[in-house]
């Protein structure tokens, strides 16, 4: 009989299929990246950006940590690789972080552990992170001779220059509450809470509109690189299409009617 084959990438449906669980799974290796699990995590985020009933995407890790980086049997094999082999490798791992990136889902990290170098590259990317307090983070590739480049885009959009240069340069591990004041992680919990408080998270995404959540995100990711005068005529446009819409009606509607809208889960009526 033939043993099972581990999956790297778990993913779990919950609240009615609105929300999509997905889990690094190699907890034996701290879900540590290698080439298998970049892949499949990229099949899974093309699953759930297609999937119109899924609206909030959560990320977490199995095991003690969320993601130690680079798995050691994969920087091996790398050492022997030529350079267009690691130009390939180090492109597959830009496409899944750009995937991330791009999802108009919300994603939620749901961080505990350790996150370092490619780890803290998944907490950059969530639009929402949640860290246990004890979790540690540092971007510790100069130690290895090696920078964390695939990454820096998120990294550097998240926590500034300045920051970057201190994370990037001395390889430095910080506790969550550090990352939370350099702006890498939103909200710090104790371990025993932290499901919950993740939790939490995912019911306050749950009660926006979906078409509203994607187009806040992509307002955040734009707003700031503009000049001000495409700003304004950015802002009028957006806004005047959401009045129009109809989840903007219908969001409005609820409101003035003290009722739960359309697409709230488990509709309960709004409390003064």
């Amino acid at each position: 009989m033939k043993a099972a084959i581990a999956v790297p990438v778990r993913v779990e449906h919950t609240h009615g299929g609105c929300v999509a669980r997905v889990v690094l799974a190699r907890p034996e290796v701290r879900n540590a990246f290698d080439d298998v699990l970049v892949k499949e995590l990229q099949r899974a985020v093309r699953a759930f950006t297609a999937d119109t009933a899924v609206r909030v995407v959560e990320l977490s890790g199995e095991g003690k940590a969320f993601c130690a980086g680079a798995d050691l049997n994969w920087m091996k094999r790398m050492a022997g690789f030529t350079m267009e082999e690691n130009r390939r490798d180090a492109a597959e791992l830009a496409d899944l972080f750009h995937l991330l990136d791009d999802c108009p889902k919300p994603i939620v990290g749901r961080i505990h552990g350790a996150a370092l170098g490619g780890g803290v590259g998944l907490v950059a990317v969530c639009d929402v992170a949640v860290a246990a307090e004890e979790t540690l983070f540092g971007t510790t590739e100069v130690r290895l001779g090696i920078i964390p480049a695939v990454i820096s885009p998120y990294v550097v959009r998240k926590i500034g220059e300045s920051h970057a240069r201190e994370w990037f340069l001395t390889g430095s591990r910080h506790d969550a509450h550090e990352a939370r004041r350099i702006g890498l992680v939103h909200i710090v919990a104790a371990e025993t809470s932290l499901a919950s408080v993740t939790e939490g998270v995912i019911d306050a995404l749950l009660a926006g509109g979906p078409q509203a959540l994607a187009e806040a995100k992509k307002l955040a990711q734009t707003i700031g690189h503009l000049p001000p005068r495409e700003q304004q005529a950015l802002t009028v446009q957006r806004i005047a299409e959401r009045r129009a819409s109809a989840e903007g009606r219908e969001g409005v509607t609820a409101f003035l009617e003290k009722r739960s809208p359309s697409w709230a889960e488990g509709p309960k009526d709004r409390k003064e």
